[in-house]
């Protein structure tokens, strides 16, 4: 089982191990995130190779809804870091090493193909207000 050390993140830190960030806080709570936000907890680990394999973890939870079933909050919902913790250490007990690396394969294939038609869609967006206010 991989480690990683999981802490709530504070503005202005720097981390000089491999990490990433997961949002604590809305709807979108458990989304990873490359760079910090305000609401948002921390996980460093050793090695690259890790984080990038716990990075795809949290994807794939957060796209499976695994954190939802632990949001708390009646106006702005959120995840503890205990119930966050949780959710990683139960997908990372019935993770398979060998069917795990080619999982996050596809979703990196799937992650670039997604980012290429958000930016179709913003060209397109641009072409329009171009054809329109000509």
């Amino acid at each position: 089982m991989p480690t990683y050390e999981i802490k709530t993140h504070r503005s202005g830190r720097t981390y000089n191990t491999p990490h990433f960030f997961i949002l604590n806080k809305g709807l979108n709570s458990g989304k990873p995130l490359e760079k910090p936000c305000p609401n948002c907890f921390v996980i460093t680990t050793p090695l690259e190779e890790t984080r990038e394999s716990l990075y795809y973890l949290c994807l794939s939870l957060k796209i499976g809804k695994y954190f939802a079933y632990y949001l708390k909050g009646s106006v702005i919902p959120f995840i503890c870091i205990s119930d966050a913790k949780k959710v990683l250490n139960k997908a990372l007990h019935n993770y398979e090493q060998q069917q795990w690396k080619t999982k996050v394969e596809k979703l990196k294939k799937i992650n670039a193909f997604e980012e290429s038609l958000q930016q179709q869609l913003v060209a397109i967006s641009k072409l329009k207000i171009a054809l329109l206010k000509s």
